[in-house]
């Protein structure tokens, strides 16, 4: 019975439970200690890993490397989310950093 079972899209799912679960401490720590300017670094991450998932041929692996780019992705504008929850005071500021006023 277990031949005819097909763990693919299981495990998947795990892959982008884990990636998701790593890429938000790194965004809260991205803004904690230089802001939202390091979105550009997301940016090529994503769009070069997106890229690459096109040339993987094994499908989980290139369905973890397109997961991780395109949570990098996302995490651009979880950054500028984190700044605004760090203004409204629900995260710390980092006392080590000058921070810009906000624009909105």
């Amino acid at each position: 019975m277990l031949e005819t079972l097909n763990f693919t899209g299981i495990i998947i799912a795990v892959c982008t439970f884990f990636v998701i679960g790593m890429w938000h401490p790194i965004v809260i720590k991205t803004e904690y200690y230089w802001g939202t300017r390091p979105w550009v670094i997301y940016l090529i991450i994503g769009v070069v890993s997106l890229v690459g998932a096109l040339f993987i041929e094994n499908t989980i692996i290139s369905a973890a490397v397109g997961v991780f780019g395109a949570s990098a992705l996302w995490g651009i504008g979880e950054l500028f989310h984190q700044k605004k929850r760090v203004e409204k005071g629900w995260f710390p500021k980092n006392p080590r950093r000058k921070y810009e006023p906000s624009k909105s």
